[in-house]
């Protein structure tokens, strides 16, 4: 056990449970948490999960925006149902994404698991978009993900780092509850308030 992989546990383990309270302050300390991961992977041979992470500091960034300034004229964005025209496109971003890394790790030298790797990695993605869009469906996503990295990083000797994402896996079924709660409360209201009525 390494001080990066601690440092991961504990910034990791901020992060999700922030982004599952609703608390902004998910993307900065989950910034800081894609840093060390990127460090942690990269020596572990899992090179996927490890670019993965530059792809997390750059949303990370793109989500702290969009949470704070990305709703109607640029007030707080609010959670919302993923809509149904985007779905075909998470879909087939997932499958192609899965498609591709599998390929290109399975050509890579020193690469322990390309499939999983590349799965987990492609899922991750459209998890962390839909996150940054606050699509109430991302912790379905973020959970398929975590029940297959548990397995993985246990198989890596990354044992830590699997019971890490066991708690990921608790937190995101607390995030989804939280999440959906609020979503039915936003919803409510609305429907309670009725049209705006004009001058």
């Amino acid at each position: 056990m390494s001080l990066t992989e601690v440092l991961g546990f504990v910034t990791g383990a901020a992060s999700v449970w922030l982004a599952a309270r609703d608390n902004v302050w998910n993307w900065p300390i989950g910034i800081a948490n894609s840093l060390f991961f990127l460090f942690l992977f990269f020596t572990a041979g899992l090179y996927a999960n490890s670019g993965l992470q530059i792809f997390y500091i750059v949303i990370g960034f793109y989500g702290w925006y969009a949470w704070l300034r990305g709703g109607e004229a640029k007030t707080q964005l609010d959670i919302s149902r993923t809509p149904r025209r985007a779905l075909p496109y998470l879909v087939t971003a997932g499958l192609i994404g899965t498609i591709i890394l599998t390929s290109a790790l399975d050509r890579l030298a020193g690469s322990t698991a390309p499939l999983w790797d590349g799965l987990t990695t492609a899922l991750s993605l459209v998890a962390q978009y839909m996150l940054a869009r606050k699509w109430l469906e991302n912790w379905w996503v973020w959970i398929s993900a975590d029940v297959i990295y548990i397995v993985l990083y246990a198989n890596t000797g990354l044992l830590l780092t699997s019971f890490l994402y066991g708690i990921f896996l608790m937190m995101c079924v607390v995030g989804y509850r939280h999440w959906k709660k609020t979503w039915t409360a936003t919803s409510q209201s609305v429907l309670e308030a009725g049209p705006a009525v004009g001058p």
